[in-house]
Formats: C-alpha cells, sequence, structure tokens
C-alpha cells in the first residue's frame, strides 16, 4: 500500500526517508528560496494585472503539491514571466478593464491549464517535453522577454501605454518620452542602484528583495505619493476565499485553446529546467508524472486564488546553489510565503510601482538571448530560421498567436522529419560490418546487392516518398544489381495498408526488371501482416529475412553459386533459374 503510495507522490517517498543531515542545506536553501520569491511573485502578479498577494497565493499550495507530487528534488515551482505574460495577453482585453472580472478569468485559465497538463498526463504525454524542439522556444522566450520589457518600460517612466501591440507601442515611444515623470524614474534608477550594487558587495543576498524593501521603506517614510510616485496600494490578505464568478460561462470558450497552448509551453520550460539540474545532481525524472505534478500545481494555484505556475528556473538555481538536497525545501519556503500573505501583507502596499517595474525587466533580461538565436545561423540554419520566426511571430503578432505558431511550427518540423526522412545506402566493412556507405569510404558497396535504410516509420504520408527514393538510389547504381534488400528495423514500426500496396508495387516493378526484392528484419511481424494484406511473400513474392546479416549470407552464396556455375559453361539464364 506504502509503495502504491509513493508511486502516485514520488515526492513522499524522499520525505519518509530523509536524512539528519540534509535539514540545515534544505533550510538554509528555503530561506533563499522564499527570500527570491516574495519580490519576484509580487512583480508577476502586477504583470498579471492582479492583486499583490495572488502573486504569493500562487506560491503557497503550487509548491506544497509539487513536493509531494514532482520527481524532482531541486525544482521550484511559482509565477514565471512568460507564463504571466501569457495570461495577461489573454485575459486583459476579456476582461475589458473589470478587475473582479479579471482576477477570475485568471483563476478559470489556471485551472484549465491543470485540466489540460492532467489530461496530458493521463495519456503519457510527456513526449510532449520534446515537442518544441530548443530553437522554437528560444524564439518564443525572447519575444515574451522583450515584449515585457517594452511593457514595464511605462512604470519606469510612469506613464501609460495606450496602445496594446507592441509595434504601436514602440512607435509611440517618442512622444509617450516627453510624458516621462521624473520622481518615478529617479525611483527606478534607485532601484537599479541598490539591485546591482547589493549584487557586488553581498552576492548570496537577494538583491531583488533588498531593492523592493528599500523602496517601499522610501514611500512610507517619505510619503512619496504626494509625488505621484504609484505604488501597489493595498494589499488584500488573509486566507483566499474563493467568489462565484461574475462573468458569462459562455466566455470560458475563449479560454480553452489558449490554455492548452500555456500548457504545452509551461511543461517544455518546465522540463528544460528540471531535466538539467536532475542531470547536475546524478538522478532521473519521470516527463508523465511531472505533467501530472504540473497539473496539479495549477488546480492547486486556481483554488487557493491563484495563476498558473511553471517551474521557475532562478528560484531552482537559487535552490540548487544553496546546497538544497529534498522537496522540504518547497514546503519551508512556502510556509514563510504563507505566513507573510496570511499575516504580512499591510507593508506591501508601499511598493513603488516603478522598483516592481525594474525589478521585471531585470528578470526579463535574464531570458533575453538574442546572441544564443543569431549563432544558431552558423550552426544550424533550420534552427536558425525556427527561432527567428517564433520570435518575429510573438513581436508582430502578439504573445498568443505567437505561441501558436510556435506549436504549429514545432508539429509541422516533425511531420517534415517523418515524412522527408534522411536514407542511406548500405556496404560493409573490411570486418564485414554494415555500415552506410559516405565519403570516408570506410565500407564498400557489395557487388550485386543494393541495401537501402530509411529513417523513419513508414507510413500512409511518407510511403509514396519512400518508393521514390529507393527508386532513385537504385537507378544510379551499376547494372550488375541481382537483389534489393530493404532494412525493415529503422521504418516498419506499425502496420499501414498503404504501406503493404507500396510494397507490393515495388515487388511488381523489380520482378518485371529480373530483380529479387526482399526484407531484412521483423520477420513474424511482416508475415502477419502480409498475410493480413493479402500479399505473398516467400518464393512467390517478396522474401523476408529474420535479419540483415542473414540476408547477405543467404545472397551473397547465392550469387557466388550462380559465378561458379557461369564459370562451369552454364548460361547465366539457365543457372540462375537451377539454383534461385
Amino acid at each position: 500500500m506504502l509503495s502504491r503510495l509513493c508511486d502516485f507522490m514520488p515526492g513522499l517517498n524522499t520525505l519518509l526517508n530523509y536524512e539528519r543531515s540534509w535539514f540545515s542545506d534544505d533550510v538554509k536553501a528555503a530561506l533563499s528560496v522564499a527570500a527570491v520569491a516574495l519580490p519576484v511573485a509580487i512583480a508577476y502578479a502586477q504583470l498579471t494585472g492582479v492583486n499583490a498577494a495572488v502573486g504569493l497565493y500562487s506560491c503557497v499550495l503550487p509548491m506544497l503539491v509539487y513536493a509531494l507530487f514532482g520527481t524532482s528534488k531541486q525544482l521550484i515551482v511559482g509565477p514565471d514571466a512568460a507564463t504571466c505574460a501569457v495570461i495577461a495577453a489573454v485575459v486583459t482585453p476579456l476582461a475589458a478593464g473589470d478587475v473582479v472580472k479579471h482576477w477570475q478569468l485568471v483563476i478559470a485559465m489556471t485551472a484549465m491549464t491543470g485540466f489540460w497538463c492532467l489530461i496530458a498526463s493521463r495519456f503519457k504525454l510527456g513526449v510532449l517535453a520534446d515537442f518544441l524542439s530548443k530553437p522554437i522556444l528560444m524564439g518564443l522566450l525572447n519575444g515574451v522577454a522583450i515584449t515585457i520589457i517594452v511593457g514595464q518600460f511605462s512604470k519606469v517612466l510612469g506613464f501609460t501605454f495606450d496602445e496594446k501591440d507592441l509595434l504601436e507601442r514602440l512607435g509611440s515611444v517618442p512622444s509617450y518620452l516627453s510624458q516621462t515623470h521624473f520622481p518615478s524614474l529617479l525611483m527606478a534608477l534607485l532601484t537599479v542602484g541598490i539591485y546591482f550594487g547589493m549584487k557586488r558587495l553581498k552576492p548570496s543576498w537577494p538583491p531583488a528583495m533588498f531593492a523592493i524593501a528599500i523602496g517601499a521603506i522610501l514611500v512610507w517614510l517619505f510619503n512619496l505619493e504626494q509625488y505621484d510616485v504609484k505604488s501597489i496600494g493595498m494589499v488584500t490578505g488573509g486566507l483566499p476565499l474563493f467568489q462565484a464568478p461574475v462573468f458569462d460561462l459562455g466566455i470560458i470558450r475563449e479560454l480553452v485553446m489558449p490554455a492548452l497552448n500555456l500548457a504545452i509551453v509551461s511543461f517544455v520550460s518546465m522540463m528544460l529546467t528540471a531535466r538539467s539540474f536532475a542531470a547536475k545532481n546524478g538522478y532521473d525524472i519521470d516527463a508523465d508524472k511531472e505533467f501530472k505534478a504540473l497539473g496539479l500545481a495549477n488546480i492547486a494555484s486556481a483554488l487557493s486564488q491563484g495563476f498558473a505556475v511553471s517551474g521557475a528556473d532562478s528560484r531552482t538555481a537559487v535552490n540548487d546553489a544553496n546546497g538544497g538536497k529534498t522537496q522540504l525545501v518547497s514546503i519551508i519556503a512556502a510556509a514563510i510565503i504563507a505566513i507573510i500573505a496570511i499575516f504580512l501583507t499591510a507593508p506591501l502596499q508601499f511598493i513603488p510601482s516603478a522598483t516592481l517595474g525594474v525589478v521585471l525587466i531585470i528578470a526579463s533580461i535574464h531570458l533575453l538571448d538574442l546572441k544564443a538565436v543569431w549563432q544558431l545561423r552558423l550552426r544550424d540554419k533550420q534552427a536558425f530560421y525556427l527561432a527567428s520566426i517564433t520570435l518575429l511571430a510573438v513581436l508582430f503578432i502578439g504573445v498568443i498567436p505567437g505561441i501558436t505558431l510556435a506549436v504549429l511550427l514545432g508539429l509541422f518540423q516533425f511531420i517534415r522529419t517523418v515524412m522527408r526522412p534522411t536514407d542511406q545506402i548500405l556496404g560493409v566493412d573490411i570486418k564485414g560490418v554494415v555500415r552506410s556507405l559516405d565519403a570516408s569510404d570506410k565500407a564498400k558497396a557489395i557487388q550485386g546487392i543494393f541495401i537501402y535504410r530509411f529513417n523513419s516509420p513508414l507510413t500512409y504520408f511518407n510511403a509514396s516518398y519512400f518508393k521514390r527514393r529507393l527508386l532513385e538510389q537504385y537507378a544510379r547504381q551499376k547494372d550488375d544489381i541481382e537483389v534489393v534488400i530493404i532494412d525493415a528495423v529503422s521504418c516498419f514500426t506499425h502496420q499501414d495498408l498503404s504501406v503493404m500496396a507500396m510494397l507490393a508495387d515495388l515487388d511488381v516493378i523489380f520482378r518485371k526488371r529480373g530483380i529479387r526484392f526482399e526484407i531484412a528484419g521483423r520477420k513474424r511481424q511482416l508475415r502477419a501482416w502480409f498475410e493480413q494484406a493479402g500479399i505473398k511473400s516467400g518464393s512467390e513474392g517478396i522474401y523476408i529475412h529474420s535479419d540483415l546479416y542473414l540476408a547477405l549470407r543467404i545472397n551473397q552464396s547465392k550469387l557466388k553459386q550462380v559465378d561458379l556455375a557461369a564459370q562451369a559453361g552454364i548460361e547465366d539464364a539457365e543457372a540462375k533459374t537451377a539454383l534461385l
């Protein structure tokens, strides 16, 4: 019973086998994580367009849930810049300025994201961790980072953008610069000085927390609001209370696809972080269970009136750098944040908006890596094009359409790889090992035998391409080919009637040319498929060998006998008929 429970809740197994020597490191790491998470949660709440307390709620239950259901020992879940930017882009136009409606739509989208993750986990779709390729994710995160930076400059300079889209905002920047509010700008510059001064003098201390705390103290002490220095205002703390929806439930339809996109992007981003730290610390993670953990964390966030969460790379790095050993770090950090969210929210009202804008800009700069995108141009042009298209899509058509395009690009990239895979002509080296024929000249073609390998599963949408490539490659060979052999291991992975029909056509084509058509590998499987499709095998049809080496030995032996018969004066045609 306990083993089944631990399999359902992987984190529980670690906690039940907890070693006392880990505790001091976990407490130290938890304090550091909480110190970093607090200002970030407040800043991301502002980015999402909700009360600062909602950002704190989004840290507590999700961290506790992930500590029990996640398979990573170091990963910290919580608000994420890209996640919050996506939610804001979807919800803001739907809420139309209604604060309560905005908050509840955020909660609804968070819950929907969690359910999508649970559905994906139920159908074991953890493979989606590899769905968005690294170049696509690079373009997406860079685009989101630039969008956030441009949006937060309005808070730093003390004005409000009337335009919704990035290009319009950039075009209006010159006119907005004349509206710069200098007290807000001075507060932002002070925040920058405190942040980087702390990083230089005390690298182990959380600079964002100190910058926000000093900014809030200055607003309270000198009553800077009289100079129109905006702060986040009253923060309603205490336990989160459920509120009945105040919006038409039909609007939920507008959230379905964005929530699906958000689930995929959040999961892929989380898995990149989780895998990197798992590899560093020498353990494995289960992608399907991670999908479940992310889904439950998002549902827990929605139930506690919070917004969507993902794997937080900066807080995970802080955890690892401070020696965090287990999921207890998340539990302790969540308890600290919960105490502040329930009892100590009053001082938060003095936090300057300009200070939070600087914190968000700095966090977004860490996401920004245009140099890496540009370097792809030299290493892999296709990857460079994918990253660039995704980046430009996010900038020009918006975050949500950009993410949708990124998902479609990932799908098209996969389909293109399957539909138009690489292929190889095989030969043998001096040791008799089958290898591909290439410029290295380590392998030689086998006289009279043509061996073809197709590096993708054969299915209805690439069967015609397989046929065309095989005939093209065969046409380039010498005229002495007696037998064509297909390596079945790499391409015959499942039954497909279109593929069976294509093989029957190839058999007819090669028979007319006097060429034997054979397949090596998956003998039992292929025989069963041939029988179901009504295709003859063996001496009356396509001969199937159990493996490639056996096929080579048999055919080389037959060709040798033909040569011996020819040398003995027997006509080639008669020899082939008699011996083959």
